[in-house]
């Protein structure tokens, strides 16, 4: 009986040993299969994809940023050219006070003191034009729009459908293209 037991054992080591290397060889098949799956060239791949994605989001941002910043600096400059209007306009006021100041000029004379003048006004109102200086246009006998006028006083009106509208404008309004910078200035009928 001992050779037939160790026989027995024998075979049930080579049962376990091929047990033992199928397994091995399983895991080894699986571990080549794992290693095909992550090719180098599907790494490769699977970068690549990942760097275009990074590349098109930083393209995005990038992009986004130079916007902003485009219009943050147009912006500025618009905000700039605002103050220099707001403090421009006083001096345009006293123009037109100083033009209507002079006495009315028959055909036949002519005042090189008044013609100097209007050019100086007419350059100096184009100038502001050419900014995108607009004036607002007059609003007697209109409604009051809170956007474009302030009301200063209340006066009674002098008939009844001038009642709750404008009666006279006191100073004129001006806008820089689309924004106020200058409400006019009105009376209100009650």
């Amino acid at each position: 009986m001992g050779k037939d037991q160790t026989t027995e054992n024998q075979e049930e080591q080579k049962v376990e040993n091929t047990a033992e290397e199928q397994a091995a060889a399983g895991e080894a098949k699986e571990t080549k299969d794992a290693k095909k799956e992550d090719s180098p060239l599907e790494k490769l791949q699977g970068e690549l994809s990942e760097s275009k994605d990074k590349y098109l989001r930083l393209y995005s941002e990038f992009e986004n940023y130079r916007r902003r910043t485009s219009k943050e600096k147009i912006d500025f400059m618009k905000t700039a050219t605002e103050d220099l209007v707001k403090d421009l306009l006083p001096i345009l006021d006293d123009f037109e006070r100083a033009k209507s100041s002079f006495p009315e000029a028959k055909d036949d004379e002519k005042d090189p003191v008044r013609e100097g003048f209007d050019l100086i006004y007419k350059k100096f109102k184009n100038t502001l034009e050419k900014q995108g200086v607009t004036e607002i246009e007059n609003p007697k006998g209109k409604e009051l729009d809170t956007n474009l006028h302030e009301a200063i006083t209340q006066f009674p009106a002098p008939s009844e459908d001038l009642k709750g509208k404008i009666v006279d404008q006191v100073e004129k309004g001006y806008m820089l293209g689309e924004k106020v910078v200058r409400f006019a200035k009105v009376v209100v009928g009650i």
